[in-house]
């Protein structure tokens, strides 16, 4: 019925044509409008033309106005309209009374248009109104051209308005079947979607809903894909804002923002509010006094809405951040933000759903998933999510219309180390070089102990820059790391120098990102992790930014931090060590399998044990 309606109301007129037709009329009104003849398209025509076209008795009419001179000239059957400029000349009337003419009675017809002056009232609207008129219109298109393209509709100047992104509970499909690898945030959840469905079961007792929920975690964990699903559960809407939309270069407008949006979303409730990148207008406010910045009204502006709404009424609101450490204590107070949801990279089973969840959307066969999840520690969902997706790609290459198992172990080496450059030339020299390098990192591995299976050894050149790597993967998950955990991985990073120095008696650029990592786990053993015995249990290193990388910084003395160096060396001096001990020891395996790598260029961990093992037994 509604719609009937709207069809039945009449179309208003573009406000241009409104706009052109006045112009038209005034002009017309004003005497602008060129004389009307009877000749057709008026042509350009010189004085002497005219005047030989009177003495040769071919003009039928004449105009003058304002400075120029229209007339028609009959040529045969044909009659054609000329407009040429007037000059003083005193016997043109004498000319135009004495000249004979087509016309029946033999006379030319001719006259003069005087110009009137305007009316007080059209040089007002000429010079006041009309100008108005036009900016106006310009104005009112130009805004709406701006909003339509913001999508937070109103005026031009409606700045106050929060910007947010409205999805009605019809519009959000995701639901938490969708999100995979993170059960207990999803539990955590499932009472607040609990509360929105059935809110007096909690009001009756005398429970409120909690305020807020800071979703923390490393970037790809799925932040905003559970907080969606959170509004898909609970068939609520969903407002979504970026923390950095808040941010205006106008003073008070950002917590105009805040405002708008907590009124929407009263307006609206049950409802969800979601906050992304909060840590944008939440960091810690400055102790120095006074001050009038733009964040810290917003940051006040965000703080006193948290505390004015009612909880009751379902109005929630989920916020995420990678650096919790940087937000304002007062923003994560009880009452604010009363649960702290930690989105932790997912574990060996996490990776499993988080692939089985992606892998519905392609074509594919049987997937060893142990196998690639296994090989995919440390990533998360995002990443998982585009290892999929280069697998499907690289599916395609192959001619095939299914993805396999081998798609999958590939793409997750391309998101590693990069594509393979099949078509980088490599010399005998230093292709036997990285051959023994890469041997060296595998037969430390799989003679101690404390380390993680070889799974894969190349020496395919990749685009990242390395010219091989050998990948292990461990067994199951692996949470917490003994001293002789760590000191092995060390040992087997500096297995591929210690290679090249027992066997080919010079080392070579290919181990500057083993000495990197070396060094890295080294010092981490020392200042962190209390594995020294020189410093015991002291903490030496603090870590800034957990989630985007982890930068340190020393929280000791200088002296302190040179003896540190001292450690370190001493710690990776005997990795090394170790490793070139366990290398002069089986020599014989180096060569057989450095060789059999050399002619096969890749080979799985089965092929490389099955030599280790020949000579072991």
């Amino acid at each position: 019925m509604k719609q009937e309606q709207q069809n039945q109301q009449p179309k208003r007129m573009n406000p241009y044509v409104g706009l052109l037709m006045g112009i038209l009329i005034i002009l017309f009104l004003n005497g602008l409008i060129v004389p009307t003849l009877t000749g057709g398209q008026i042509k350009p025509a010189d004085y002497g033309t005219f005047i030989a076209k009177v003495d040769s008795g071919l003009v039928e009419e004449v105009v003058i106005k304002s400075g120029q001179i229209y007339f028609t000239a009959r040529e045969g059957n044909v009659t054609s309209a000329y407009q040429t400029g007037a000059i003083n000349d005193p016997q043109l009337v004498d000319r135009l009374l004495q000249a004979k003419s087509p016309n029946k009675d033999g006379k030319i017809a001719f006259n003069q248009i005087i110009p009137r002056e305007n009316s007080p009232l059209l040089n007002f609207i000429l010079m006041w109104v009309l100008p108005g008129l036009i900016f106006y219109l310009i104005w009112r298109q130009t805004s709406k051209a701006i909003q339509s393209r913001m999508g937070s509709g109103g005026n031009f100047m409606s700045f106050g308005k929060s910007g947010a992104k409205i999805y009605a509970d019809a519009d959000v499909k995701t639901t938490f079947t969708d999100v995979a690898g993170q059960d207990e945030a999803k539990e955590t959840l499932t009472e607040i979607v609990d509360f929105l469905h059935n809110p007096k079961k909690y009001t009756d007792i005398g429970a409120s809903l909690p305020k807020g929920a800071l979703l923390v975690g490393p970037p790809g964990t799925g932040k905003t894909l559970i907080a969606r699903a959170v509004a898909g559960e609970a068939k609520v809407p969903f407002f979504a804002i970026s923390g950095s939309e808040f941010v205006q270069m106008f003073v008070g407008m950002g917590a105009a923002k805040v405002r708008d949006l907590f009124r929407q979303a009263n307006e609206k409730a049950p409802c969800i509010i979601f906050i992304d990148e909060i840590d944008a207008i939440g960091k810690r406010r400055d102790t120095g006094l006074g001050g009038n910045d733009e964040r810290e009204q917003t940051l006040n502006q965000l703080l006193t809405e948290m505390d004015g709404f009612d909880g009751r009424k379902g109005v929630v609101i989920l916020a995420a951040t990678n650096r919790p450490e940087s937000l304002d204590k007062a923003l994560l107070r009880p009452g604010r933000f009363d649960r702290r949801i930690q989105m932790e990279l997912p574990d060996l089973e996490g990776r499993k759903a988080i692939l089985a969840v992606h892998l519905k959307k392609v074509k594919c066969e049987k997937i060893d998933m142990d196998v690639v999840a296994r090989a995919t520690a440390g990533s998360s969902g995002a990443e998982l999510a585009n290892i999929v997706n280069e697998a499907a790609l690289r599916a395609v290459r192959m001619g095939r219309n299914k993805v396999i198992t081998a798609d999958l172990e590939e793409s997750v080496e391309t998101v590693i180390a990069g594509a393979q450059k099949k078509g980088k030339v490599i010399s005998a020299d230093e292709k036997k070089t990285v051959s023994y390098h890469e041997i060296g990192h595998a037969l430390v591995a799989a003679l101690q102990s404390h380390s993680a299976p070889v799974h894969k050894i190349t020496i395919v050149p990749r685009t990242s820059g390395a010219l091989g790597y050998t990948m292990q993967v461990d067994k199951g998950e692996q949470v917490l790391m003994s001293r002789e955990d760590l000191f092995n991985r060390i040992a087997t990073l500096t297995g591929g120098r210690a290679a090249e120095e027992v066997v080919l008696g010079s080392v070579s650029t290919g181990a500057s990102n083993d000495i990197e990592q070396a060094t890295r786990l080294a010092r981490a053993m020392v200042t962190r992790y209390g594995m020294s015995e020189k410093y015991d249990m002291m903490g030496l290193e603090t870590v800034n930014n957990a989630y985007l990388g982890g930068d340190t910084s020393l929280t000791c003395s200088s002296e302190t931090a040179a003896d540190i160096d001292r450690e370190v060396l001493k710690m990776i001096t005997e990795a090394h060590q170790k490793a070139r001990k366990l290398i002069s020891d089986h020599l014989d395996i180096m060569h057989e399998a450095a060789h059999y790598l050399l002619d096969k260029e890749t080979i799985t961990g089965e092929e490389f044990m099955a030599i280790v093992r020949k000579y072991q037994q």
